[in-house]
């Protein structure tokens, strides 16, 4: 999942470093990007179904509720959102990097209680490296996630929770991310039908910035409401 996001991501990196979407050769629409990404998250979750035996969603108090082959459309769903939400949100220096490093603190405490194998030890190397590319990604910026890592770290994410057993506390651990992209979604829907703007500017970090936050400040101010999200997240999770 890892590998196969990152380089779709790399392959739009590609095009705008080109030009190839402006040119219209080797370009890739939207559409056909999402295409993309649902066959990609439609063969993880048929891995997760027949190799892995997972097929449950847990939920607080209820415990296990078999989804049976429903689970299959569901986590390639969950897959693709969680990795257009995390992108959508990488638009400021620091904010996705950081925000994600707050959320992969929390997924490991809860593998650290599951004993899913090995995925403590891939969790941390991720926020080892991230915590490395947080040193010259905050403000001022040096270095870009851009799609490749966008996409990756997104659909990874996603994957995470669904091996966890715990993907019902992700809407809340990552709710920053699901925010941002609601607002995209509210404002392409709202200027499509209603010709208005909701928003002076979408996703919600750039209609902060211009209403005059300064992007030091929208970043900081992201990673107290994720770090308040976590911990709330970590105590549904053990429920």
């Amino acid at each position: 999942v890892f590998i196969s996001f990152a380089l779709l991501g790399f392959y739009d990196d590609i095009q705008k470093i080109f030009g190839w979407k402006k040119t219209g050769v080797w370009g890739m629409r939207l559409r056909h990007k999402l295409i993309v990404q649902c066959l990609l998250a439609l063969i993880s979750a048929l891995l997760l179904y027949f190799q892995m035996g997972l097929h449950s969603l847990w939920l607080p108090f209820f415990g296990e509720i078999n989804l049976g082959f429903f689970y299959i459309l569901f986590a390639a769903l969950t897959i693709v959102a969680t990795a257009n939400a995390f992108n959508i949100t990488d638009g400021l220096d620091g904010l996705a990097g950081g925000l994600l490093v707050i959320t992969l603190c929390s997924v490991w405490v809860i593998f650290a209680q599951t004993a899913n194998g090995d995925s403590p030890l891939f969790i941390a190397v991720l926020v080892g490296s991230l915590l490395s590319f947080l040193y010259f990604n905050i403000y001022p910026a040096r270095l870009w996630m851009g799609d490749t890592g966008a996409m990756a770290f997104g659909a990874v994410l996603a994957l995470l929770f669904l091996i966890s057993d715990r993907i019902i506390v992700l809407p809340v651990l990552g709710g920053l991310f699901f925010i941002e992209a609601a607002s995209s979604l509210l404002q392409w829907s709202s200027r499509r039908f209603r010709r208005k703007k909701i928003f002076i500017s979408a996703p919600f970090h750039h209609h902060l910035e211009a209403l005059g936050w300064e992007e030091p400040k929208i970043v900081m101010r992201f990673w107290v409401v994720g770090g308040f999200l976590a911990f709330t997240a970590l105590f549904l999770a053990f429920l």
